[in-house]
């Protein structure tokens, strides 16, 4: 599956963590809730890709549990997860408060305990165990165990990691992908492309699949948007707080810079998105030469005309009621949750609006039901009649495709020991094993959830 990407590599008794993400899949929730299957004080060391809560997202509920170690990763992420871990906490809390009222209105109890994960308290004391690290700075773990993290080109922070290990007079070097980036994107530098590795875990979360043409985006993006306003409606795109949100604005703002659509109302109705901005304009020296150009001449993507920041719930609800068309950008990316769900129960039934996914929707997520065409949806325990027009532009990802995944892999000038395909949907992940395999010629295997390989 995609979420909940938690990798535990053992090296002569040192364990070391990487990534501690959310199960957002609803088959798969119940991960969330499982003893973690070492316990955590056993473990010496997280290592941190990014802050997208699927690799996060579970950080909390093990300092909970016991960790006592340091959580690596870089400025960026550090302060981003704190960010999105403050914010799912919060939204934990909500959910369990109102299932519980729910459930109690209703006479029956719940699938799930309604109680949060964990709180924002418990939030709050896993932030003192972050450890900041730079691009290629050696972090020595253990003895014999050296981590360097790298540009993954994701969202900014964004991190592939190498584990150097010493034994019996041999180094390996395992690679983690994380997440990995694409090329020529807006606003964050290309992916680190790498010459040796031993051993390789590669996402493959679009490894069933090609992208569109970035230019396309941009054409498919003004048609909708034309379209929509024409007919009186209003855009409502789900957004991942962490780059999607950024990246949209910055399209959104070349748009109107070009005058390829007309001057529009746009709000971004996630404080979640509005603080991760901010931390974006923190850190200018993530940026590529375009962005960074952009910023010299005072023409931030951010800083769009019509461009409104709606951070209270009372701004939020005001939306609603808004008679002109207007573009909305909210959260969460899978509508799992936020403020979004509020503006599709709104919205879904008006034959005038559009809702435009930008992103991957997981199977089981309240998106993926949407993308799949279910002509009636349940937000918030009633039916709505889907009438809203579904659109889906897939060259937003921040997920590197099929052919972009090859030729990162195929950087590597030796031949690896083996390389692990993992954080994908099951067809994705085997149909990339079969593809990588078949045009290198390298050992590939898909491993299952659980499964344990001892490599030398």
């Amino acid at each position: 599956n995609v979420t909940g990407s938690r990798h535990l590599l053992e090296v002569d008794g040192t364990r070391v963590l990487v990534d501690c993400g959310l199960y957002q899949e609803r088959q798969f929730v119940d991960r969330n809730w499982d003893p973690f299957p070492i316990p955590p004080e056993q473990i010496d060391a997280v290592l941190l890709t990014h802050a997208h809560l699927d690799h996060c997202g579970l950080l909390p509920k093990l300092v909970r549990d016991g960790f006592r170690g340091k959580i690596y990763c870089t400025a960026a992420t550090s302060e981003i997860a704190r960010i999105i871990l403050l914010d799912a906490a919060h939204l934990q809390e909500e959910d369990a408060a109102y299932k519980a009222k729910r459930h109690k209105k209703e006479n029956r109890k719940g699938k799930y305990p309604e109680v949060p994960l964990y709180t924002t308290a418990d939030a709050e004391r896993c932030f003192p165990h972050f450890a900041t690290v730079s691009y290629k700075q050696p972090i020595q773990i253990a003895k014999g165990v050296e981590a360097m993290f790298h540009d993954a080109g994701h969202v900014l922070g964004s991190s592939m990691i190498t584990l150097k290990i010493d034994r019996n007079g041999e180094r390996r070097t395992i690679l983690f992908s994380g997440d990995v980036g694409r090329k020529n994107m807006p606003i964050i530098a290309d992916p680190t492309v790498f010459d040796h590795a031993d051993y390789v875990l590669t996402e493959s979360t679009y490894g069933d699949r090609v992208h569109a043409e970035a230019e396309d985006v941009k054409a498919r993006l003004g048609e909708i948007i034309n379209s929509t306003i024409s007919n009186g409606g209003n855009v409502l795109i789900p957004s991942f707080a962490l780059e999607r949100s950024q990246d949209i604005l910055y399209h959104i703002n070349e748009l109107l810079r070009g005058k390829r659509i007309p001057p529009v109302k746009v709000f971004l109705d996630s404080p979640m998105a509005i603080h991760i901005t901010e931390v974006f304009e923190k850190h200018p020296e993530l940026f590529d030469e375009e962005m960074s150009e952009r910023i010299r001449h005072h023409k931030s993507p951010f800083e769009l005309p019509g461009l409104e920041m709606t951070m209270t719930t009372e701004q939020s609800k005001a939306i609603n009621y808004r008679k002109d068309p207007c573009i909305i950008i909210a959260g969460s990316g899978m509508c799992s949750g936020g403020r979004i769900k509020h503006h599709l129960a709104n919205n879904m039934s008006r034959p005038e609006s559009t809702i435009l996914f930008i992103g991957y929707q997981a199977v089981g997520t309240l998106g993926r039901v949407i993308v799949d065409g279910k002509s009636e949806i349940r937000i918030h325990g009633r039916l709505h009649q889907v009438k809203a027009k579904i659109e889906q532009v897939n060259g937003f990802s921040a997920h590197a495709d099929r052919e972009e995944l090859l030729q990162w892999l195929m950087g590597l000038k030796n031949h690896p020991r083996k390389i692990f395909v993992v954080h994908g949907e099951a067809q994705s992940a085997q149909s990339f094993g079969e593809f990588l395999a078949e045009k290198t010629g390298w050992e590939v295997t898909v491993p299952d959830y659980g499964d344990e390989v001892v490599i030398d």
